[in-house]
């Protein structure tokens, strides 16, 4: 090589010294594209179980908050214009209060109608009571008579159908009546309706109408309800138990609850019922282990409602539960 000077060899010197800044410039490479492998807290605690259950068998489920009532969808019976909306999400209501109404005015008119008809019945029947009253004593008068001769039997004969008439128009006039009376109880019926109010006590989940909307009697169960309500205290947690592992399970036995993202809160639930039917699994976790074509049984435990924890939970939020498994102590 021309270029060196005469004591600097290429391959004993410079080409060694190219090949170890080349292997120093790909080790520096190489570190900076290695991924962050360093390890950190998680942002939400896995779900654990606590007390005895940390240590004996327990079987593992999710479960969703709903009310002890479960939810209730209130529809309308009779499509209309709703005129006022009494509720908000949040309140407390009594059986029987008034949640909205829908607009009245064409049933009351019909109402005002069907009372008119039974006062015309009314008039009806009595002009007819009248005229069959004058007619029968015309006619008794006519048979008291002794001398057959003083009046003609055509007298008579006229006499018994005027009385005969005047009893078919008090007849038909009570007919009348009946169904002008009919009418109305049927109007005010429907009038009723119009009003619609809780069918028990219990708290407001959701209102989905608003004064001026057209509501329409639902005649599907693809329809968004337009209030939705329950018995919130105490509150039911309803939890989807694998079919795998429903046989384990000890019915009866109380469940630790605790939110989803919150495993420090935990609570004690009390067992309240086994649903008879085992069914396809709808509550989704998202999570990528989970089975989806799945059956479960569903188990429902009460919330204490007497303990400051209760207050994490909401109506429709998912929660884990642990439950004792047979052979476990609780």
């Amino acid at each position: 090589m021309s270029l060196l000077p005469a004591n600097v060899s290429f391959s004993r010197q410079v080409l060694p010294l190219l090949a170890l800044v080349s292997i120093i410039f790909g080790v520096l490479y190489i570190a900076s594209i290695l991924p962050d492998r360093t390890t950190s807290e998680p942002a939400e605690q896995p779900p654990k179980p606590a007390g005895a259950l940390a240590e004996g068998p327990r079987v593992a489920g999710t479960g969703l908050v709903e009310p002890a009532s479960e939810i209730i969808d209130i529809g309308s019976a009779l499509s209309g214009l709703v005129t006022s909306v009494r509720v908000e999400p949040g309140d407390m209501v009594t059986a029987g209060e008034t949640l909205f109404t829908v607009d009245p005015r064409a049933a009351r008119a019909q109402l005002a109608e069907a009372e008119a008809a039974i006062r015309e019945a009314h008039a009806a029947i009595a002009e007819a009571s009248a005229a069959r009253a004058t007619a029968r004593e015309q006619l008794a008068l006519y048979r008291e008579i002794d001398d057959p001769a003083a009046v003609s039997r055509s007298e008579v004969i006229r006499a018994e159908g005027e009385e005969a008439a005047a009893a078919s128009r008090l007849q038909l006039a009570r007919a009348r009546l009946s169904v002008a009376q009919a009418r109305a109880q049927s109007v005010r019926t429907e009038l009723d309706r119009l009003t619609v109010r809780a069918p028990i006590a219990g708290e407001i989940l959701a209102v989905n109408i608003r004064p001026g909307e057209f509501v329409a009697t639902q005649g599907g169960g693809s329809s968004v309800p337009f209030i939705q309500m329950g018995r919130t205290d105490p509150l039911h947690v309803r939890v989807d138990i694998d079919e795998n592992e429903a046989v384990r399970v000890r019915i009866g036995a109380p469940a630790i609850i605790s939110p989803r993202g919150a495993a420090k809160i935990q609570v004690r639930a009390n067992f309240v019922r086994a649903e008879p039917q085992v069914v396809p699994k709808r509550q989704l976790t998202n999570s990528a282990a989970e089975r989806v074509d799945v059956r479960v049984l569903q188990l429902i435990y009460a919330l204490p409602s007497d303990v400051p924890e209760a207050e994490a939970f909401r109506v429709g939020q998912q929660v884990d539960a642990f439950i004792p498994a047979k052979g476990g102590q609780e």
